[in-house]
Parts: C-alpha cells; sequence; structure tokens
C-alpha cells in the first residue's frame, strides 16, 4: 500500500520516510513507529514528538491525536530517551 494512504501520511512525511528507505506502509509497519522514529531522527534530527505519534497513529490506523493516553506516555519516553 502507499504511504499516503495511511492516516497522518503526507507527501513531506513520505519524503522523509522514502529518504530513510521506507517505501510503504507495509515497510513502516513491520519497522514499527519508535524505530522508524529512531531513524528518522538520525537523518532530520529535527523531528520531534508529533512525527512519532503520527507514525504510531498510522500504524495503528487512527489520527494521532486521538491514540490513547498510554500509547502517548510510552512513545514520550522513548522520544525522551533520544535525548
Amino acid at each position: 500500500m502507499e504511504l499516503t494512504a495511511m492516516k497522518n501520511i503526507g507527501a513531506e512525511m513520505k519524503r522523509k520516510l522514502n529518504a530513510i528507505g521506507i517505501n510503504s506502509a507495509e515497510e513502516l509497519s513491520a519497522l514499527g513507529g519508535k524505530e522508524t522514529f529512531f531513524r528518522l531522527k538520525a537523518l532530520y534530527p529535527e523531528v520531534c514528538l508529533v512525527h512519532l505519534y503520527t507514525l504510531q497513529g498510522a500504524i495503528d490506523n487512527i489520527d494521532f491525536n486521538m491514540l490513547p493516553q498510554d500509547v502517548k506516555t510510552d512513545l514520550k519516553s522513548f522520544s525522551d530517551s533520544l535525548k
């Protein structure tokens, strides 16, 4: 499936994902939100927590702002650990 067919993934996020070798929804789902974010952060240091929420929301097929609080808390801890 095309990346932009996923929730939360627009042209700019697709471009960044392509730059780290992710070219399909299946590849993104297989890699997972955290590992994808880690790789994005290495190439694009300005990516922030919202990007991680966006990725996880795309994988879970949910708008990023509708992620459950426990998922957001876990993702924030992960993001903070990379600083």
